[in-house]
């Protein structure tokens, strides 16, 4: 990172999609401060820790009337903190081998802002996390289902790259919460390379722009 020069600014947005602020929300701001480093990063924060986020319940409105969501929560700061984002670094608990039911439901919540807008996350570039109890407790079915919401929105999805961090970030906390991911010197760089991978794409695409 600390040898990046680049004349552009990225705006990366990292959520943590657990209910706690425990190990899943300490990776995703250790990614953030890490993005910071060397680059013209700037970043933001979004966690669904006390939110109120509704289940979608599939009733259409967003699709009739193209004015988002018929729920009025606390997604509305999640839709201005997305639209807003060149780049996503979205973390998750696993949660039963997949990503936990509140960023599920983050996800599902999503529906309404393509409804008004379908390109309103297109081209934006997203990695992800995820943070197991168990070295290997599901954290590659977790970081695929990040990756399937990036596809399905238009997205460009990236990677730390091979050798390690094949699909984004994946931490073991040994259930010790932040202690333990703090602990996991291994997990912890497949986040450091999923974030220079992701810096690097998205500012390449902003270049790619920039020449047309």
């Amino acid at each position: 990172m600390e040898n990046m020069t680049n004349r552009h600014s990225v705006y990366l947005l990292g959520i943590s999609g657990s209910p706690r602020e425990a190990s899943t929300a300490f990776v995703i701001k250790e990614a953030l401060g890490y993005a910071t480093r060397g680059s013209k990063t700037k970043t933001d924060y979004f966690s669904l820790k006390d939110k109120n986020v509704n289940f979608c319940i599939h009733c259409d409105y967003c699709i009739r009337e193209k004015k988002g969501c018929i729920h009025e929560d606390d997604m509305t700061e999640a839709y201005e903190k997305m639209e807003k984002a060149d780049a996503f670094i979205i973390g998750t608990p696993v949660y039963n081998g997949t990503v936990s039911g509140q960023l599920k439901t983050l996800f599902d919540r999503c529906r309404a802002m393509v409804a008004k807008n379908p390109d309103a996350l297109k081209n934006k570039v997203g990695a992800g996390v995820a943070v197991g109890g168990d070295r290997l407790g599901g954290q590659e079915l977790a970081l695929l289902t990040i990756h399937s919401f990036y596809l399905a929105n238009k997205m460009i999805p990236t990677s730390g790259g091979p050798f390690g961090a094949n699909l984004g970030g994946t931490v073991w906390s040994r259930d010790l919460g932040k202690d333990g991911a703090q602990k996991d010197a291994e997990g912890l760089s497949t986040v450091y390379r999923t974030v220079d991978r992701l810096i690097e794409l998205t500012i390449q695409l902003k270049e790619r722009v920039d020449r047309t």
